[in-house]
């Protein structure tokens, strides 16, 4: 029985402790009675306490992961050499940017737009690659843009000194003040910012804490600056990017991404707050 007592009690939990001083008073089957009712509770402790950690992790907030087109399908036959992906740590936020580029294209035409900004920046800029992790065009289609992986922490080239721990949405276009934002492109972008900000658990509508990494940005090298969580490039970078229109629906677009996390909208949180 001694050896009995020292081999199953010498393992339980904390929990189980207590019915240790127990068993040491008790004889016989008295003791083996003891000892299995001891184990029986500590086993629903820590069954409790599975159960416990499966319902956190149950109401962590993700998002359906939208269809997103493979980067292959843009590349066509041209499959350039270049280094290894980049990863930092989780993602905690999207800059939203513009390309810049003319707005009555053709959607099929998408793939080769995107070919086109992709050899401008590893040509004219010297990028390794090109610098959005995604691309999305006024049909609501959206693309993988740099290598690495669509749902891995991968370093892009899209907001100066800010590329770590961030992903970079592009919207295929130029949204300067008064240039309509398609509501498909609308929707595709807060479908992708709510899946992609999900794999971290991180809400659409609150802020992020970043460090710089360079002081060419707004903010100096180290520097620490507060950004929300879906913000456009010109938040960290001296740029007009994403342009006046499209950086006046990104409130619509935090919104639109927190409904798909499954989150209370801000408007019922303001009101339990009064």
């Amino acid at each position: 029985m001694r050896a009995l007592r020292e081999t199953v009690v010498g393992r339980l939990s904390r929990a189980g402790r207590a019915g240790r001083a127990v068993l040491v008073c008790l004889p016989g089957l008295a003791a083996v009675a003891a000892l299995a009712l001891c184990v029986f509770g500590v086993q629903r402790a820590v069954d409790g306490g599975g159960r416990r950690q499966v319902e956190a992790r149950a109401v962590a907030h993700h998002a359906a992961r939208p269809a997103i087109v493979p980067r292959e399908r843009w590349l066509g036959d041209t499959r350039p050499t270049q280094p290894p992906a980049r990863y930092g740590g989780p993602v905690l936020a999207v800059f939203v940017h513009h390309t810049d580029s003319p707005n009555g294209y053709d959607c099929a035409d998408a793939p080769r737009i995107i070919r086109a900004l992709a050899e401008g920046q590893t040509s004219a800029r010297l990028f390794d690659d090109i610098g959005y992790n995604f691309l999305v065009d006024r049909c609501g289609t959206i693309y993988e843009g740099r290598a690495g992986g669509v749902d891995r922490p991968v370093i892009g080239a899209h907001t100066q000194g800010f590329n770590h721990r961030t992903a970079g949405v592009a919207a295929i276009g130029t949204f300067t003040a008064g240039s309509p934002v398609p509501a498909p492109m609308v929707e595709a972008i807060a479908a992708l910012t709510a899946w992609k900000l999900g794999l971290t658990d991180a809400d659409p509508r609150r802020t992020a804490r970043l460090v710089s990494s360079n002081s060419l940005s707004r903010y100096p090298v180290g520097a620490h600056a507060d950004f929300q969580t879906v913000s456009g490039h010109a938040d960290g970078y001296y740029t007009h990017c994403p342009g006046a229109a499209l950086r006046a629906v990104l409130p619509a677009i935090r919104e639109r991404a927190a409904v798909l996390q499954g989150r209370t909208s801000a408007q019922a949180v303001a009101a339990q707050r009064h």
